[in-house]
């Protein structure tokens, strides 16, 4: 007779055992939603990125027109210079692209568990 203590240890281990069980499930959810949330942004980034790709390209033909226009005497300094801008914004929202792009492949590659890990031979070869 130890007056319940027996099943009070039950229903205390019934009860951890329930928390981690549903510890474990959030993560696992956790986790599924994290690669969902990337892929779809991955679909999305993709499609940005050609159309930045398409932008910088038409800003750098109008760049040369401008500029091909200048030497002419067709046109003046200042439109060149405005085209160049053009051209230089263009570019920058390229690499916030491509940034934009490399964080995410960085955010998947994270929601599936990879890591980095390294190998370092303890007695590396020396050159000849």
């Amino acid at each position: 007779f130890d007056f319940g203590r027996n099943k009070g240890n039950l229903r205390y281990a019934q009860a951890t055992r329930d928390a981690a069980v549903a510890t474990y499930e959030k993560s696992i959810q956790t986790g599924f939603r994290e690669v969902a949330d990337a892929l779809a942004r991955r679909g999305t980034i993709g499609a940005q990125l050609q159309a930045q790709t398409s932008l910088r390209n038409n800003a750098a033909g109008a760049f040369r027109l401008s500029e091909l226009r200048f030497r002419a005497g067709i046109d003046t300094f200042l439109n060149t210079l405005d085209s160049q801008r053009a051209l230089y914004s263009a570019q920058q929202t390229l690499l916030a692209a491509r940034l934009t792009r490399d964080s995410n492949s960085v955010e998947l590659y994270r929601a599936l568990g990879g890591g980095v890990t390294t190998t370092v031979s303890p007695n590396p070869r020396q050159p000849n």
